[in-house]
């Protein structure tokens, strides 16, 4: 890994375990991804990069109306999903201002919209959403227990498994999610990528 990867998997470890944290690395992190924005798709994304999260997608029982990508980057994730649900509302969210400035260059359809947001502190209502998507994101596992509505779904994938640089091991995402009424957990495997669905408990 190149520094900044490590300092990524640094960041991912240790945010995932005192969240309160995050306020010390925030900046220079989302610096770095405003830095890369502008190249991003043409030298850093992977082809595959999709196949993991794409294999959770396929699990989702039914069409979502309302769909987040959280840690969008450049929008390719929520592009995706707005290309295969042609009738879902899709946010895309990211902290770096670079990152969502390229999604919204990249945008193929009026149903994608892409804001400026912190993970940690989304300002979306709660459970506003029917389906939240992360790929190669640090989970606040809080935070997306409460955009996530009732009976909803959350995908969380690393396209290159442990090599990921921002990666946290799928029994850590079931174990922090089922801590917080989801179940019906199924996981993925695909190349070199893994990826986890689970189900919000539905209390109507």
């Amino acid at each position: 890994m190149t520094f900044g990867q490590q300092f990524a998997r640094f960041v991912t470890v240790t945010v995932v375990r005192w969240p309160r944290l995050w306020w010390l690395f925030r900046g220079r992190l989302t610096r770095s991804f405003d830095r890369l924005a502008p190249e991003w798709d043409t030298t850093r994304a992977s082809p595959a990069r999709l196949d993991a999260i794409s294999a959770a997608l396929d699990a989702v029982p039914s069409p979502p109306a309302a769909v987040l990508d959280l840690g969008t980057g450049s929008g390719a994730v929520a592009r995706h999903i707005a290309a295969r649900w042609t009738g879902a509302q899709v946010t895309g969210a990211d902290v770096s201002e670079g990152m969502i400035a390229a999604a919204r260059n990249s945008a193929t359809t009026d149903r994608e919209r892409y804001v400026a947001a912190d993970a940690s502190s989304l300002p979306f209502a709660d459970g506003a959403f029917e389906l939240v998507a992360l790929n190669n994101m640090i989970p606040f596992f809080d935070e997306l227990a409460r955009v996530t509505a009732d009976g909803g779904h959350v995908a969380v994938a690393y396209s290159r498994g442990p090599q990921t640089p921002i990666w946290v091991p799928l029994d850590r995402v079931q174990r922090e999610l089922g801590q917080r009424e989801f179940t019906h957990f199924a996981t993925f495997s695909v190349g070199e990528g893994v990826s986890l669905l689970a189900r919000k408990r539905d209390r109507s």
